[in-house]
Parts: C-alpha cells; sequence; structure tokens
C-alpha cells in the first residue's frame, strides 16, 4: 500500500521550506526523510507561491509570487507590460468544450506540480547540472501544444520538461531522465536540457539558444515536400518551434524566418517572452522598432511576410486561440506566423539562479496573472466543472507526480556500455569492448 505525505504538505524549495496550505512560509525546519520519501508532497499550485516567499493571507492561504491572483495592490505596472491595441487577450466569444476545458487545466498544472518536484529532487541531489524551470509559463505550452495534433511536432530550449509533458511524453520517463536513469526518455544521456522523442514528435531541448528554430523549420519542410511533391496529402504537419525573448537577437532566429517565408513552411515561431534573458531585461538587450519605446518582437514577421501576433501568454484561452488560427493557416498552405506570448517565469534563470535582479514589484504584478488559478476560477464560473472535480483532478495530477518520482527512482543506472553508442560506428577498432571496457588485459 502506498504512503502519502498528507499532513504537512512541506515543500522544499529554493533552500526554504513552505508547509501549507495553513502552514508557515519560510520556516527552517526540513521535512524529514525519515520514514517515508521526502516527494510524498501532493504539491498544489499555492505550494508554488509559498515556495517562492509568499505570505499568509487573511484565510490563512498562502499567497506569493504565484498565487496572488486575487491580492491587492498599488505597485504600478512594470516596464514592457503596458497596453498595447494589437495584444490579443481573453476572448468572451472564445469558448472551449467541457472535455477540452478540463484537460487545459489538468496540463498546466501537470507542469506547475511536475517543475515544483523537479526542485524539490534538485535540492535533494537526485538531478544534476542545470535544471531551468517553467513555472508561470504553462499558459503558453498548454495553449499552443494542446491546440496541435498528435502527429504535429515541436521543438523546444533548454526549459524543455513541460514541452514534453504537454506534447504527450510520460511525466516518469521525464522525471527518469532528469535522474539520468535507463529508463528516461533519452536512457539517462540527454539530462534537463535534451529531452528528446521521435515516438511524440518532439524533437528535443536544445541547449544553446536558437538550435532549435531551424530543425523546426527542418520538420516542417519535409512535411510540405512530402506533401507538394512526393503527393503524400496526409503530410499536412506543421511545427511550433519555442524560445525566448533573448534568442530574437539571434542570427538563426532572423534565417530560418527568411527560408519559412520563402518557401510558405507550416511553422509556428512562439517567443516565450518573459522579459528576461538570463539575468539581460529584455529593453536592455532588443532595440525597438521605429516609433516604438519598448522593443516588440511580433513585428518582426511582417519584415519576413508573415503575421506577427502579440497575444497575453498569462491567459491561455488566448493563447489557444492565436495557436489554433496560426495552425489553420500553415495547414492550408499560407505558410508561417510569428507568436509573441507575453509571460513571466516565477523562478530564477535556473535553480542555480537565486532570483536577485527582478524587482518584487514587477514579480508581485505577475503574480496577480497567474494562469492556472485564473483558470480554475473560469472552470467553476462557466459550469465546465464543480469544486469537487477539480479537486478529483488535481488530486489525479498530484498522484501521477508522485509516480513520476517513484518511477524513477526505481529505475537502473545506465551501463556503462551505453558511454559510447552513438558515437563509435565501430568502438572495438578504439579498443573498447562491448560492455564499455577495455579489451586491453591491462586495464579493467
Amino acid at each position: 500500500m502506498r504512503t502519502t505525505w498528507t499532513g504537512a504538505r512541506a515543500v522544499r524549495m529554493e533552500g526554504k521550506v513552505a508547509s501549507g496550505p495553513r502552514g508557515v512560509v519560510g520556516s527552517r525546519r526540513r521535512a524529514s526523510s525519515f520514514g517515508r520519501p521526502l516527494w510524498k508532497s501532493r504539491s498544489r499550485v499555492v505550494a508554488s507561491a509559498q515556495a517562492e516567499g509568499g505570505k499568509a493571507g487573511p484565510s490563512g492561504k498562502v499567497v506569493g509570487v504565484a498565487s496572488v491572483s486575487k491580492s491587492k495592490s498599488s505597485s504600478p505596472s512594470p516596464k514592457g507590460s503596458g497596453s498595447n491595441p494589437d495584444k490579443v487577450v481573453n476572448d468572451p466569444s472564445f469558448k472551449v468544450d467541457k472535455e477540452a476545458a478540463r484537460a487545459i487545466y489538468v496540463d498546466m498544472l501537470r507542469g506547475r506540480n511536475f517543475e515544483d518536484m523537479c526542485a524539490q529532487m534538485y535540492y535533494r541531489g537526485k538531478m544534476f547540472g542545470f535544471v531551468h524551470l517553467y513555472n508561470g509559463q504553462e499558459a503558453v505550452s498548454t495553449g499552443v501544444i494542446g491546440a496541435m495534433r498528435s502527429d504535429d511536432y515541436v521543438c523546444s530550449t533548454y526549459r524543455d520538461h513541460v514541452h514534453a509533458v504537454s506534447k504527450g511524453v510520460p511525466m516518469g520517463k521525464v522525471m527518469a531522465e532528469l535522474f539520468g536513469k535507463k529508463d528516461g526518455i533519452c536512457r539517462g544521456q540527454g539530462g534537463s536540457m535534451h529531452m528528446f522523442s521521435a515516438e511524440h514528435n518532439f524533437l528535443g531541448g536544445f541547449a544553446f539558444i536558437g538550435e532549435g528554430i531551424p530543425v523546426g523549420a527542418g520538420a516542417a519542410f519535409q512535411a510540405r515536400y512530402k506533401r507538394d511533391v512526393l503527393g503524400d496529402e496526409s503530410a499536412d504537419q506543421v511545427c511550433a518551434s519555442f524560445f525566448g525573448d533573448g534568442t530574437c537577437n539571434n542570427g538563426a532566429f532572423y534565417e530560418t524566418l527568411n527560408m519559412a517565408s520563402l518557401y510558405k513552411l507550416p511553422c509556428l515561431f512562439v517567443v516565450e517572452n518573459n522579459k528576461w534573458a538570463i539575468g539581460m531585461a529584455h529593453d536592455r538587450a532588443t532595440a525597438p522598432s521605429m516609433g516604438d519605446k519598448e522593443p516588440y518582437i511580433y513585428k518582426k514577421g511582417p519584415a519576413f511576410g508573415m503575421p506577427g501576433v502579440l497575444v497575453d501568454g498569462m491567459d491561455v484561452l488566448a493563447v489557444r486561440k492565436v495557436a489554433e488560427e496560426a495552425i489553420a493557416r500553415a495547414r492550408r498552405g499560407d505558410g508561417p506566423t510569428l507568436i509573441e506570448c507575453e509571460t513571466y517565469r516565477y523562478r530564477g534563470h535556473s535553480l542555480a539562479d537565486p532570483d536577485e535582479l527582478r524587482k518584487p514589484e514587477e514579480k508581485e504584478f505577475y503574480a496577480k496573472r497567474d494562469p492556472i488559478p485564473k483558470f480554475r476560477e473560469y472552470l467553476i464560473k462557466e459550469g465546465l466543472a464543480t469544486e469537487k472535480e477539480v479537486k478529483a483532478l488535481e488530486k489525479q495530477v498530484d498522484d501521477e507526480v508522485e509516480e513520476a518520482v517513484e518511477f524513477a527512482d526505481a529505475s537502473p543506472r545506465p551501463g556503462k556500455e551505453q558511454l559510447l553508442e552513438n558515437v563509435f560506428a565501430d568502438p572495438s577498432g578504439f579498443g573498447i569492448a562491448a560492455d564499455g571496457g577495455s579489451q586491453s588485459p591491462n586495464f579493467p
């Protein structure tokens, strides 16, 4: 029988313990790992807030950078977050059915809770290297990938865990990859930044910025070639390439926009503009277009003959609406679309980043726009789910995340025979045995 830690629901992140939902934030008391696994913690969206240094509100619930959706503040909007008449925001006439709405909520919650669990496992020493979490940006992944077909393609960045989960890659496989285990999506050899699944048409996370953009265009090119040249009417797949605002000053971005427009490739170029390129503010790195005071990326689309769309990336239905239109345009052969999603990450650049550069007022502004509690409220208000049904979905996701950790923890480590696979065609020519060891009797 499985044991579940349902008491304090403590979550250790960023070196702090936040116990809730009615606990005290910032306690240095560590959750004991004796007797039961530390991950047995049924993480919640509210736990994200607690971990980010939130505080207890009047009701005892904890509010912070990931759950201040109802808190009041007179703090001004940060630079670059002002209103823009071009921005696509929530359209009340745009509706999704009950099944789609629940799937949207579950997918966003999976992303948030999975990343919260990754933080726990990172601080326990279960994963190594750089780990870049996606907290806050879930509406973009869910809004775009949720509108695509399973045979469509997705290219990601080094912040790729949630994109993989949204694309249908099992969470256990993703977590096992983060643990460096043999049952991981890349058999433990890719790690956090190099997720890949041919089965799910997930073309990878890429450690260097801009790497995935031309790869995504290549996937779109082969689909167009099969259809137009080889006469394969079923080849109408599209590819969504995700990347950040910092990447938009990279040559690969412009080169690929040019080629995609020239050949009318079925591409979606999805800019997740979270306002920061590592520690560099967007407006300090990117020059604005002529006549603008702010550096808008979507305006680079028309220069290459494609639509450029700015959308509220903290509203999943606004993103979904824009994505559906861009996907339809790509499938009918009208070419690519550049989509700039204004979003925000609730953590530092990576778990190694103390996140000391961003102002508290900026964090608070975006915390109030958290897409997950906002969509939860929408579900109930629109009669798409009852409070009881929503809680059942949340429990389902909690269980899935815990099972993913259990799967990863139980998975074996890769054998040394994997070390040189896909490196040398014939390792024996280099004195290497089939098991990865040496063929020489003088070496073990």
